[in-house]
């Protein structure tokens, strides 16, 4: 209790010093930052940086329909997400080091730019392909653990499964990566392409309490040891590429929902193009909900017969993945079965329907769904039928699985405290 009252005594006084420095006139702040004998001279590429900003909200909104522009709901969600783009970009910008590389969390729940996959910890370590690198660690359970090389205006990206490498009686693994192996050995290698800067990792689970991640180091092994002091060029130049970055990931996807709906994929599914950097033995489908308080869709599909995994996950209408952590907003095969028949069907709505498989639109009216077939025999594209609400058990079989409102807020709780057991970060 005392360690609470003194951190809640130490945020006031910060909160209290914070309020005090903003009253201050701006020239007296400008003083005392300022060195004796005139104006501290400014941070090189820092006001690029931030007038770069200044327009980003405006370049998103402008892809959008007038109506959502005038939402005042949506500008406050396109502000979220150039936040989530600047601060995705930033731990890059800020730890991304070819000389001293380390995995850093990429994009997900919280970094909720580029439509991460509910099931997915997505990590990134920048490298240098004129040196070689080891990656190592200890094999884990999950069903999907690659890497993949970042190659620039290219959807072709290698990737390296971590499922294939060799493994000691522990479980460790250990590959060298570069552009040649070096003479006389021969354990396992992975070839760095000459335009790879970035390596791309990927943990997909579906039992997110009872699989482990496996876990992976990386290590720069062509040079010692050491990271001196950055030079101020350097630091500049990392300063003045986070515009380019933040300004090419934040408007990314804001126009997909309303583009796909302009196709005419409201309420049912088309195939889709795989999006650059997708897994290269995944199937993807996609289509527009759109749906009143009222009503609910009844997604329906085969199961295809051998499946490595496969989920369905809900966006918003900019594409941000509706939190699926604090929601029942994503079902992967671990998390919704086929029902007796051996169809499998998930109910799409904004209130519960009683049913287990049910995807909750936690507010949003439009988004989008999105499926994947990841090693699976075959990839079905699910039928779609749109419902009142107060009807969906007359169009599901009398044996569909249920849950109470209590069962339900433990199946929640329990995902949300899987998901926090993962390595996210």
């Amino acid at each position: 209790m005392a360690s609470r009252r003194i951190g809640a005594l130490g945020a006031a006084i910060t909160g209290l010093a914070v309020a005090a420095l903003a009253t201050l006139p701006m020239a007296a702040r400008a003083q005392e930052a300022a060195p004796e004998g005139g104006e501290a001279a400014p941070v090189v590429g820092w006001d690029e940086f931030v007038d770069s900003l200044r327009g980003l909200p405006a370049r998103m909104l402008a892809k959008l329909p007038k109506s959502m522009q005038q939402d005042p709901q949506i500008r406050a969600e396109i502000g979220r997400i150039a936040l989530e783009a600047l601060a995705s970009s930033s731990i890059e910008v800020l730890g991304a080091d070819p000389q001293a590389p380390v995995f850093l969390p990429a994009i997900g729940q919280v970094l909720n730019v580029g439509q991460p996959n509910a099931d997915t910890v997505y990590k990134s370590a920048s490298v240098d392909p004129t040196q070689v690198y080891r990656i190592a660690g200890k094999a884990g359970t999950i069903p999907i653990a690659v890497i993949a090389q970042v190659l620039p205006g290219s959807n072709s990206r290698p990737h390296l499964d971590l499922s294939t490498l060799h493994t000691d009686p522990d479980g460790r693994f250990s590959v060298l990566v570069g552009a040649e192996p070096p003479e006389g050995y021969d354990g396992d290698f992975w070839k760095l392409e000459p335009d790879t800067r970035r390596l791309m990792m990927r943990f997909v689970s579906s039992d997110w309490s009872g699989e482990v991640q496996p876990v992976v180091t990386i290590e720069r092994v062509s040079g010692p040891m050491g990271r001196p002091r950055p030079s101020a060029e350097q630091l500049t130049a990392r300063l003045r590429s986070l515009p380019r970055a933040v300004g090419y990931i934040a408007p990314m996807f804001v126009a997909r929902v309303e583009a796909l709906a302009e196709e005419g994929y409201v309420n049912r599914f088309k195939a889709m193009v795989p999006p650059e950097g997708a897994l290269a033995s995944q199937f993807y489908y996609d289509g527009v909900f759109d749906l009143k308080d009222d009503e609910a869709l009844i997604i329906e599909s085969d199961v295809p017969e051998m499946c490595e995994y496969r989920s369905l996950i809900l966006t918003n209408g900019l594409y941000e993945t509706i939190d699926w952590t604090n929601n029942h907003s994503s079902l992967n095969g671990a998390q919704a079965d086929p029902d007796s028949d051996g169809k499998l069907r998930i109910v799409v709505s904004e209130e519960d329907p009683g049913v287990r498989n049910w995807l909750d639109t936690a507010g949003y009216s439009r988004g989008i769904i999105q499926g994947r077939w990841t090693g699976c025999r075959s990839q079905p594209i699910p039928s779609v039928t749109k419902v009142k609400l107060a009807d969906v058990r007359k169009h599901l079989p009398a044996d569909v699985a249920t849950v109470s409102p209590e069962e339900r807020d433990a199946l929640i709780r329990d995902r949300n405290l899987a998901y926090q057991e993962r390595s996210l970060w």
